[in-house]
């Protein structure tokens, strides 16, 4: 029997060798067919143009009153009543205080009767030097003596001059004593109460009166941007954008109304490296108070020459770099670096790396690789999708 056995060993290595070889030959035609039922994936692709886009820029910003102006005494006193209401809206020449005017009528008063002894030592000065002068020329009174009485009517009137004057500041210490608004506008907190000595050398205002309607936001950018932008406005690849301002307020909530840009600074902040920028916006429900930190959007300019590739086709290395697929030659698909630093809305706007013309791919980008086989259609072009090769073929037996 072992001798029976060792004879049947050529024929089960035989046996054994064409099972594995007939098994291998079925692998590889099922591979055969499913990659002829596979083919080229499609891909959907969307060809780049160049076009104008607005060089947003979004930078921060402060809110600062329109007119701001501290009310201050110009006279020693004591506050005897406040004429206003705090946090109310004050209008210019109204009254805000009343300080104690009794030593400043006294002197009014006085100050006139001065005038008054004035006008008239001055009256009689003159009456005097117009006897002396028909007399001096008739040499009825010395020469010298009419001299005199000119100079005298002179000094006179003089007086009345000077004592004019002291009324005139009287009056205006005494106009002193009722404190008005200089401006309009909104009225903080007094910081003083009736009673309190108030002086004109004090460092403390009274109060405070901002107008916040309209209002400015001061923006700071850096003077580095600042200095590229303009080289390239200089340059001609940049064109001047727009000077209407949009601003995001603290919540993120955008706010209802647009301004616009009064001015750019001339120097440069030692302390920050920025320029402050001024814009002017409307504030008529005083939404925004002075002092607020606000986001501000504005096209600073507009790069005439941009492409741009939607954001679905850009994709990131490893390294951070980004690159894009292209329709290439004999449709296959090509790898390509592109420099894009910002997007727009649903778009990235693309520097460098691309040229009008070129197709790139946006749809399909699964499993997509360098060199692979593409079969390209219109981006959003309705997609062919194909039947499993094992169905197809069953279908092709059962139809013959």
């Amino acid at each position: 029997m072992l001798a029976t056995m060792l004879d049947k060993r050529p024929l089960l290595r035989a046996g054994a060798w064409c099972a594995m070889m007939l098994s291998l030959g079925a692998c590889s035609g099922k591979d055969d067919a499913g990659g002829r039922g596979r083919g080229a994936p499609e891909v959907g692709y969307v060809t780049v143009t160049m076009q104008a886009v607005p060089v947003t820029t979004q930078l921060g910003g402060r809110t600062v009153a329109f007119e701001t102006s501290e009310v201050r005494p110009q006279v020693n006193g004591l506050i005897r009543r406040r004429l206003f209401t705090e946090g109310s809206l004050v209008r210019a020449g109204q009254p805000l205080y009343q300080i104690d005017p009794s030593l400043y009528q006294a002197a009014v008063d006085q100050a006139s009767a001065n005038l008054a002894s004035a006008r008239a030592s001055a009256q009689a000065a003159e009456e005097k030097a117009k006897r002396f002068e028909p007399l001096a020329k008739m040499q009825a009174v010395a020469q010298q003596d009419y001299t005199d009485a000119l100079a005298q009517a002179r000094v006179a009137r003089a007086a009345v001059a000077q004592n004019a004057a002291a009324l005139d500041t009287a009056r205006i210490n005494l106009r002193f004593t009722t404190l008005s608004a200089p401006i309009s506008g909104r009225i903080g907190r007094s910081l003083a109460t009736p009673g309190a000595l108030v002086s004109a050398s004090q460092a403390e205002p009274l109060a405070l009166i901002q107008q916040t309607d309209p209002l400015y936001v001061d923006m700071q950018q850096s003077s580095a941007e600042l200095t590229r932008l303009r080289q390239a406005l200089a340059s001609g690849g940049t064109q001047p954008g727009s000077t209407t301002v949009r601003l995001k307020l603290e919540d993120g909530s955008d706010y209802g109304f647009t301004g616009t840009v009064q001015f750019s600074d001339i120097t440069v902040s030692e302390a920050t490296g920025t320029v402050t920028l001024r814009a002017r916006f409307p504030n008529p429900q005083g939404l925004l108070l002075p002092g607020m930190f606000v986001t501000a959007l504005f096209d600073q300019a507009i790069n005439p020459a941009a492409i741009l590739v939607p954001q679905t086709a850009l994709q990131r290395d490893f390294d951070g770099s980004a690159f894009v697929y292209l329709v290439g030659k004999d449709n296959k698909a090509a790898r390509r670096k592109v420099t894009a630093e910002r997007t727009v809305g649903a778009n990235w706007v693309v520097t460098d790396g691309l040229k009008p013309g070129e197709k790139v791919i946006t749809q399909g980008l699964g499993n997509l690789k360098q060199g692979a086989a593409i079969k390209p259609v219109p981006a959003n072009s309705p997609q062919r999708v194909g039947a499993p090769a094992g169905k197809g073929a069953a279908g092709a037996e059962k139809g013959k």
